[in-house]
């Protein structure tokens, strides 16, 4: 055991100016065994029934906690979300944090202050923060700039009330719409959702919060997309499909932590995978930050996976796995000495994630010397800043699925509109799961929604002053319709010039909503009796604007020869109903991209675009059909775009080699607006089977009308690299096809580009494709 020494005097480990090495050195060896375990856990000052749970079993798990007194007699490593748990205005929550913090500084033997973790996906979520668009609705704004800008405003509201690390980005490609947590991903394709993440992790650590890449990794690729359940994955498939978008943040972004996932691959708990948490995400690729647990993911290993026998063991599986922090409390890490079959190995395995636990209070200021936290303060967190980005992501977030009949935009002279829907009034279905409102404020309902949000209506009455705006729910979300309540709104669509059917989602955690964390979903038909409410309004003959306000995408091909007009919104957070406003009525040209597709059935699930040949639609190979009503990168504009053919500056290149492909696209129509250029590529011969196209660049252009622009993407050869027979990444000889398109099957004629040489083996590969965009002189 270790023994403890006299703090000395100088404490050179509180040295600003020494090197971070020798601080931490110095401070690990004035540690005690039990200090040194307290800096791998955190405490959470929560309790509460089964029915108010925001986290999986948290109400089993939490039982018997100490208080924290007891908890942080020796040190503590994390505050689990003093701001994010019961409803706490800005002032006290920090002054909750800086009694904690000063506790620890006074009142421990080395006075070691803890690192302050809160959730932050939506925006900083605690009362009063502004409610960002989720996740999926960054991805249809293919706006890398826009989604740093966010992140950065939402680290520097963290960062100014104590916070010091955020639980965000999600980086899990989606592989089945019907998973609950479809809305907090950046969609189906690992580029897009690398891209857009290492933008988020950018901007959030440009601010000084720690950011964390979850949930590591296979998450979303749960057996019937279910939550938790198992993975069926080969390590080919979990490496080109799954893995890339992690290893983008870590090696272009330089995020400092990473969370594991629930889930088990190949019959192995991510908590407890070395492979995945300690040889690929540090050997390979150099990751130097901390792993920290999702919520009693260790007690999982002995509760819910059957991996270990006691929480002893269970927590030597983690950390020797390596995962350095536990959470949200301390558990097993505290009975790491229990019946240990290897003391010296567990030694080496505290001492190493201790090791890394202080460096990064070191580097986010924690152990300088007269380090005190930040005086409570009134910080307003939902400021006029922080609303204008939310307005911009939603309204560039918003897609223009169909507009067969030109109804949109909205005349200026119309009369009467019915907004009909289930949630056609309620401002929380524009925001997700982990947002406040939804995530903690239905516990607290004298509290409302604790953020001024406008609903579609009074969005639609403002945008439209002339128009009489008239509001039936037409069907509850999920519970069977009754008559009356369809036939009411039969009655009030009747009467009107145009109908606004809003249908979808309503997010809630663990069933309590249709989308979120375990509110998984049994099929991809509308919830409830949503479909018989739209079958019912478009049997009025009224032109009918369906509008999809939800967390995944629902099979709307029974709708998309009858409605006028579709609309979708992947919760658009608390600026929404303005921007749906803006896109209904014209005042804001819609140019969101699809970064999912849109069922057309609910059969033949799951798909996704990146399916190989035998995994496609056609060939009449199965009875069952899974073309989408609307293919990947879908959106219309208000205006219209024409591309010119792909054009590439060689026609070969070395193994090793960069190739420069070029598209120039011009806005065609009358009005200014923007569209996504997208690049795609096709491995038509290769060692393994290949998706039959995959994008591997993307460019968000703004144009006039009239005006003409140059995208030229520079792509490495690693573009074309993935997983070969041997189990590497390799760049393989032979023709590569590249289109480019403003959908996925909206493309240009394919370009062939040789690849010459033998085949090569990748080990640091080049990960993004660079992008310029030049505008040329109008005709």
């Amino acid at each position: 055991m270790t023994q403890p020494t006299d703090v000395v005097a100088a404490r050179v480990w509180a040295e600003p100016t020494t090197d971070i090495d020798t601080r931490v050195e110095a401070l690990l060896a004035e540690m005690t065994d039990a200090e040194k375990l307290a800096q791998l856990g955190s405490f959470w000052a929560d309790k509460r029934e089964s029915t108010q749970i925001i986290a999986p079993m948290q109400d089993v798990l939490s039982k018997g906690r100490p208080p924290f007194d007891e908890a942080s007699a020796e040190g503590i490593g994390h505050l689990t979300r003093v701001f994010g748990t019961t409803p706490v205005s800005a002032r006290d929550g920090m002054a909750k944090v800086h009694e904690s913090q000063q506790h620890l500084i006074t009142s421990t033997r080395l006075g070691i202050p803890a690192i302050v973790h809160e959730e932050c996906l939506t925006g900083f979520t605690t009362l009063g923060a502004t409610v960002y668009p989720a996740s999926m609705a960054w991805a249809a704004t293919f706006d890398a700039p826009l989604v740093r800008e966010m992140a950065h405003a939402i680290g520097s509201d963290m960062a100014a009330v104590g916070v010091h690390h955020g639980l965000s980005p999600v980086l899990d490609v989606v592989t089945d719409y019907r998973w609950g947590r479809v809305e907090e991903t950046l969609g189906e394709d690992p580029y897009v959702v690398g891209t857009l993440a290492t933008a988020y992790v950018e901007g959030l650590q440009g601010a000084g919060i720690i950011a964390t890449l979850k949930h590591f990794a296979g998450h979303a690729t749960s057996r019937g997309g279910r939550n938790h359940a198992p993975v069926s994955m080969g390590e080919r498939e979990l490496r080109d499909l799954v893995l890339p978008p992690f290893e983008m943040a870590v090696r272009m972004g330089g995020a400092k932590s990473v969370m594991n996932s629930y889930t088990e691959l190949d019959r192995v708990p991510a908590a407890a995978d070395r492979w995945l948490l300690t040889d690929l995400l540090r050997g390979e690729w150099g990751f130097d930050g901390t792993v920290v647990s999702d919520y009693w993911a260790v007690a999982f290993l002995k509760s819910k996976h059957g991996v270990a026998g006691t929480m002893a063991d269970a927590g030597r599986l983690a950390l020797h796995a390596g995962i350095d922090v536990e959470l949200p409390d301390i558990a097993a890490y505290r009975l790491l000495a229990e019946a240990d079959p290897d003391p010296a190995r567990t030694r080496d395995d505290i001492d190493t994630a201790v090791r890394r636990v202080l460096r990064q209070k070191i580097e986010v200021g924690l152990l300088d010397d007269g380090w005190t936290p930040a005086e409570p303060a009134d910080v307003d967190l939902d400021s006029a800043r922080n609303r204008v980005i939310a307005r911009r992501l939603a309204e560039e977030s918003i897609v223009l699925l169909d507009n067969r009949r030109g109804i949109l935009p909205l005349a200026e002279d119309t009369r009467r509109i019915a907004v009909i829907g289930p949630c056609a009034d309620d401002p929380r279905a524009m925001m997700g799961a982990y947002s406040y409102p939804i995530h903690v404020m239905p516990r607290h309902p004298e509290l409302g929604l604790g953020i001024d949000a406008t609903t579609i209506p009074d969005a639609l009455c403002a945008a439209l002053p002339g128009a009489e705006v008239v509001v039936e729910q037409g069907c509850p979300l999920i519970e069977p319709a009754h008559e009356r309540q369809i036939a009411v709104a039969v009655a009030a669509a009747a009467s009107s010039d145009v109908v606004v059917a809003v249908v979808g989602d309503r997010a809630g955690m663990f069933g309590k909503g249709t989308s979120g964390e375990g509110s998984d979903a049994p099929t991809l038909d509308l919830p409830g009796d949503q479909r018989r409410l739209v079958d019912a309004l478009l049997a009025t003959g009224k032109p009918l604007v369906l509008l999809v306000l939800s967390g995944r995408p629902y099979a709307l091909g029974a709708h998309t020869q009858r409605a006028a007009a579709i609309v979708q919104s992947f919760m658009p957070g608390v600026e929404g109903a303005a921007a749906i406003a803006g896109v209904l009525t014209g005042a804001v040209n819609p140019s969101g991209h699809l970064p999912v597709q849109i069922p057309r059935t609910n059969g033949a699930l799951p798909h996704t675009y990146l399916a190989p040949p035998l995994g496609q639609d056609g060939d009449r190979i199965s009875n069952l059909s899974i073309a989408p009503a609307f293919p990947f990168g879908h959106g219309l504009s208000y205006t219209t775009f024409e591309l010119g053919d792909v054009r590439l500056d060689r026609d070969e290149i070395p193994n090793d080699g960069t190739v420069m492909a070029s598209v120039t696209v011009t806005n065609t129509g009358d009005r200014a607006g923007a569209t996504v250029v997208q690049l795609y590529s096709a491995d038509p011969v290769a060692q393994v089977t290949r998706p039959v196209q995959q994008l591997v660049g993307y460019a968000r252009v703004p144009l006039e009308p009239g005006d003409s622009a140059s995208v030229s993407f520079e792509l490495h050869a690693d573009r074309f690299s993935f997983t070969g027979v041997a189990r590497r990444r390799i760049v393989e000889p032979g023709v590569v096809q590249l289109t480019a398109g403003l959908s996925l099957t909206d493309v240009t004629a394919s370009a062939d580009l040789m690849i010459l040489g033998p085949e090569r083996a990748v080990q640091n590969p080049a990960l993004a494709t660079g992008v310029r965009i030049e505008r040329e002189d109008a005709a």
